[in-house]
């Protein structure tokens, strides 16, 4: 019997301009590549690196991206709270105050394949002091798997530890839990031992001439003068990251994970 899978495509934090361009030159390509079944982005830094509007989402959406995902920087633009309220599947951080508008997490129907969870949730360390992302995980895992068993998690926070921690708590009890926020790819995409793929970072979709998507001068003088610039969002050697992840339809466990950037480094 052959065994019935569900193909999971992940693309990393899309930033600005640059990351919309490269994902609707490539995104297709990649669709087609990996046979997804469902497309899921991190999208909280369309709009000129900070946060999410109605048009930004339309164009990623007409892109083949199914789910968007966010983060704290959804809140830097205001137009993110209508759409937020509108959309359900533009989803925010789950583990915010229940009081702000959207969804921490959608059941997402492909039809006779099967339904598929996505999960967002917010790391604590090093940001905001919001509730906390693993008795929120628990509760909505448990919420989504009376419909599915195959849970995608996308964890955006900043600490490695903390990620990490979620990882291993939540093994077997997901099917990914691919982390965002540093923009920075890490090499540790692999399957824990109760078939849960994770990553600590998915990377960035976006410029990487640049400090993690800001132009290089601006970065600098933040770290250098201590005091606040204006971000602006860089330009140059633009790189489409993310991962790919394979799942059991009957288990919800992941069998294969692959990361990868194009162009490579």
């Amino acid at each position: 019997m052959n065994q019935k899978t569900i193909n999971i495509l992940f693309i990393g934090d899309i930033i600005g301009k640059p990351g919309l361009e490269i994902t609707e030159t490539l995104l297709k390509n990649y669709i087609q590549k990996y046979n997804a079944d469902i497309c899921i982005a991190n999208g909280e830094n369309l709009v000129e690196g900070k946060g999410i509007d109605e048009k930004s989402a339309e164009k990623v959406f007409s892109l083949g991206v199914n789910v968007i995902t966010g983060g704290n920087h959804l809140w830097d633009n205001w137009n993110a709270r209508k759409l937020l309220a509108a959309n359900r599947n533009v989803l925010r951080p789950l583990n915010y105050p229940s009081e702000n508008p959207g969804n921490g997490f959608v059941i997402y129907d492909l039809g006779e394949k099967g339904k598929v969870g996505v999960l967002n949730l917010q790391g604590r360390v090093y940001m905001q002091p919001i509730d906390c992302p693993f008795k929120k995980a628990d509760w909505a895992v448990e919420k989504i798997r009376e419909q599915t068993k195959i849970v995608f998690v996308d964890f955006h926070a900043e600490a490695t530890a903390e990620k990490m921690a979620l990882g291993w708590h939540l093994d077997g009890k997901v099917s990914a839990v691919v982390g965002t926020h540093t923009h920075v790819q890490t090499a540790d995409a692999r399957i824990l031992p109760q078939g849960t793929a994770y990553i600590t970072d998915a990377g960035m979709t976006g410029p990487y001439d640049s400090i993690i998507g800001m132009k290089k001068e601006i970065g600098l003088k933040r770290f250098i003068l201590q005091t606040t610039f204006k971000y602006e969002v860089a330009v140059f050697d633009i790189r489409l990251c993310g991962v790919f992840v394979q799942v059991d339809s009957e288990t919800g466990k992941a069998i294969k994970m692959e990361r990868f950037c194009f162009p490579e480094f």
